[in-house]
């Protein structure tokens, strides 16, 4: 029976181009597992699309001079049209700025509303009394609570990983004025998410034995802290309108709109409404036990999917409605590029619109989705690099499949008029055997490469199922190299001169070797296994479409008919030279690093006379207790001693930079980090490396003097 596979991969912010550290993250594993699916015979619909609500959407936006609606409309085509060159299989790729997203949307808000889910507070919140507006978390910077990092977001610290409330942060400034934002009362709601702790506790253990590690781990690290109210609004005029929700009152609500956390995830379900129109066939997909859902995320997305959006689908369940809840959440871990972090603002990252534009070549496209799928971050971290692309095109895939068909077809039309050679009755057990099963007497070279064809599809399935998509491409390469390992052992450049029957035989079971790479391979290089599909003349199946066959099972049979005709092939892959190579690492780097992080504020010279710069000398230095990036340091400025908190102590340990002659912000406000009283701030350098350097004079000086 038909499986109904419901297939989802987080939503891609529509405030940027997707990178290549995206597509291995979330899009290309759910686009390998449901073509697999769907050739396997299930009935699958892979969901989609943009999210185009919250505060970075308006960042965005100001920043180009631009609406929020033309930033969404620019990136959401963008990205859908690299993504459909990548040779992604959405069914449906929607956006949560449409009606039907809104609404979807505001009625689950009213019915937690209804039902109590939602408790109404007075909080708050920091308002920028320049630009006249409550601030957004993305809109305010300060010292993180946790770790006290600098530029911690009003949310989320990056360094950390921890959540708080903005007003929590220290020193804070808003990134609108640039000023210290003051405090102001406002109205929010909170979804009780602790209200499901029991429910969720039970339903993470449910699905523990067939989850992976990473998701687990961070899911159980979540419901070990206890889980608590959280906001569901905010104060922005971007997004689902609160005053548009029947029964709200206009006054409370006003500039006040669904927190982007809440609808994004709601994304899913209003693309599958909007996909089926008026009907309720929805329904069969969100609402029926009989469906299978699977999320594909990142491991920046893993508690919103099995926490924050489980807990919403339970939430909305009524006399009417009984959503379904992931059966499975298989996030990756992140990509590195050229062992280095993706970061658009020093230029070392691969937009995907960039790459599907400069080598739009279907071999180009596939080399890319194998090299990524070869190196996915499973279970940690992983890297990809040009010399990985070029080696797997040139040793794998052109030098082992590529080379295999290319080899088979050339030998058909040079010995077989072009077509597939019939088998005399001699081999006819080798075909029974094939299909059947049927024992007979085959020619070892026969029964092993038979063998390792059912065994490899077999073990295909297997890692497919269990998300191991490195293994499964391994294990359909490793059929590729049984296949050439036959050709070479069988020899049939001599058994066409002395045995023309064997030789036959040969091809023959060649020509069926390459339908079933053609089907084991189409999940990952989609473009190509249609390719070679052609050269058989073989209906072309690459699980693109949901034909509810098993064409899957097919790939360990032998199905290409005797006596038909095969095209002469072109070279499926290309080489690609060293040239190509470091052409495309020449593109890396801050030497072409984007204009807007050379952009900085302007400030007159009275603004900068403010700051005073003084040399000062450290006299003493010792470890914050429960941090391991502070040191406590006593300067001596002058004739005055002081106490200032720096973040340096994983560059410099408190023995070796007592002594050193620093330079220090003299007139910088008194804070807290830590708990410890900070009275200035080090001048430092942050390194391309990372590292860190403290700002010091070139020549011997007193503290105290004055640097301008």
């Amino acid at each position: 029976m038909n499986k109904k596979i419901l297939v989802t991969s987080a939503l891609p912010y529509a405030n940027g181009y997707i990178h290549l550290g995206h597509c291995a993250g979330a899009y290309l594993p759910a686009d390998l597992f449901v073509r697999y699916k769907r050739l396997i015979g299930d009935d699958v619909l892979y969901v989609c699309g943009s999210d185009e609500h919250g505060v970075a959407i308006t960042i965005a936006a100001e920043k180009e001079g631009v609406t929020p609606q033309e930033i969404i409309d620019k990136y959401h085509y963008s990205n859908k049209e690299a993504f459909e060159k990548l040779g992604m299989s959405f069914d449906v790729y929607s956006r949560t700025s449409i009606p039907e997203h809104h609404e979807v949307a505001k009625e689950f808000f009213k019915h937690f509303l209804d039902k109590g889910y939602l408790q109404e507070e007075e909080t708050e919140q920091f308002y920028d009394e320049t630009a006249n507006m409550f601030l957004p978390d993305r809109y305010v910077e300060g010292i993180c609570p946790n770790c006290s990092a600098e530029h911690a977001r009003g949310d989320q610290c990056d360094s950390c990983g921890a959540y708080y409330n903005q007003i929590e942060l220290k020193n804070p400034i808003s990134l609108i004025s640039g000023k210290t934002p003051s405090l102001r009362k406002t109205t929010h709601w909170y979804f009780k998410f602790g209200e499901f702790q029991s429910f969720l506790e039970q339903y993470i253990e449910s699905n523990a034995d067939a989850w992976k590690d990473n998701v687990l781990q961070q899911t159980r690290s979540w419901l070990k802290q206890g889980l608590s109210n959280r906001a569901i609004t905010r104060d922005l005029k971007w997004g689902v309108h609160l005053d548009e929700i029947e029964g709200m009152d206009k006054e409370k609500t006003k500039d006040k709109v669904l927190y982007v956390w809440f609808d994004a995830v709601l994304g899913y379900i209003s693309a599958t409404k909007k996909h089926f129109g008026d009907s309720d066939e929805w329904k069969d997909w969100w609402q029926s036990e009989d469906t299978e859902y699977y999320a594909f995320i990142g491991k920046d997305n893993i508690v919103f999917h099995t926490l924050i959006f489980p807990a919403m689908l339970h939430g909305r369940k009524d006399a009417d409605n009984r959503y379904i809840l992931p059966k499975n959440v298989p996030a990756h871990e992140f990509l590195n590029l050229e062992s280095k972090k993706f970061s658009k603002s020093r230029n070392w990252s691969i937009d995907l619109k960039d790459f599907v534009e400069a080598h739009p070549e279907p071999d180009k496209i596939d080399a890319l989705r194998y090299s990524l799928a070869m190196n996915f971050p499973e279970t940690r971290d992983a890297d990809f690099t040009w010399k990985d692309y070029q080696a797997r095109n040139n040793n794998e895939l052109a030098s082992i499949l590529g080379n295999f068909v290319n080899r088979l077809m050339t030998f058909l039309h040079k010995n077989f008029e072009g077509k597939v050679p019939q088998l005399s009755d001699k081999y006819i057990p080798l075909l029974d055997y094939w299909n059947t099963s049927k024992k007979g007497e085959l020619e070892p070279n026969d029964k092993a490469v038979i063998d390792a064809l059912k065994s490899g599809v077999e073990k295909v399935s297997e890692n497919y199922e269990k998300f191991r998509f490195r293994d499964a491409i391994t294990e359909s390469m490793n059929i590729a190299r049984a296949a050439n390992k036959y050709f070479n052992d069988e020899e049939p450049w001599k058994s066409i001169k002395a045995d023309k029957d064997q030789a036959a035989k040969t091809m023959f079971v060649c020509c069926q070797l390459v339908r079933s790479l053609s089907i084991v391979f189409a999940p990952i290089i989609p473009y190509s296994a249609a390719y070679i599909q052609s050269l058989l003349s073989e209906e072309i199946t690459i699980g693109d479409d949901t034909l509810l066959t098993d064409i899957w099972s097919s790939a360990a049979l032998a199905l290409v008919n005797q006596g038909k005709e095969v095209r002469q092939p072109e070279i499926i892959f290309g080489r690609i030279e060293d040239e190509f190579v470091e052409a495309e690492k020449a593109k890396l780097g801050e030497k072409n690093a984007k204009v807007e992080e050379d952009k900085v504020e302007e400030i007159t010279f009275d603004e900068f006379m403010k700051v005073k710069l003084k040399t000062a000398t450290v006299v003493a230095a010792e470890p914050i207790k429960k941090s391991n990036k502070l040191l406590k340091l006593q300067v001596q400025i002058g004739e005055e001693t002081r106490q200032i908190i720096a973040g340096i102590s994983q560059h410099y340990s408190a023995e070796e930079i007592i002594g050193k002659t620093v330079v220090v912000v003299a007139n910088l406000a008194p804070a807290k980090l830590m708990g410890e009283k900070s009275e200035g701030m080090l001048l430092a350098v942050n390194s391309d490396d990372g590292s860190l350097a403290l700002v010091t004079p070139e020549k011997a000086v007193s503290s105290g003097q004055e640097v301008r």
